[in-house]
C-alpha cells in the first residue's frame, strides 16, 4: 500500500462519517419527539434518557470520526 492509497483511503472514510453523522443529526434534529417516542417505547426508556442518549452517541461518534479518520489523513497529508 502506498501513501497516496492510503491518503485516499482515509479521506473517503472521514467524508462518508462526517456524511453519515451530518444526516444522523439532522434525523434527530428534525424527528426528534417521534423517534424518541419510538425508541422511549422500544427500550424502556424515558424520553429525557433518549435525547441523552442521542448525544451521548453523537458525541461519541464525532471524537471516533475525528480520531480513526480525520487524524490520521491529516497526519498523511503532512507527511
Amino acid at each position: 500500500m502506498t501513501q497516496e492509497f492510503l491518503t485516499t483511503v482515509f479521506g473517503w472514510m472521514t467524508v462518508l462519517n462526517i456524511a453519515l453523522l451530518a444526516f444522523t443529526t439532522l434525523m434527530i434534529v428534525i424527528l426528534r419527539d417521534w423517534i424518541a417516542g419510538v425508541h422511549g417505547r422500544m427500550f424502556q426508556m424515558e424520553r429525557a434518557d433518549v435525547k441523552r442518549a442521542y448525544f451521548r452517541y453523537l458525541a461519541n461518534y464525532k471524537i471516533l470520526t475525528i480520531v480513526f479518520c480525520l487524524m490520521p489523513w491529516l497526519a498523511l497529508k503532512l507527511a
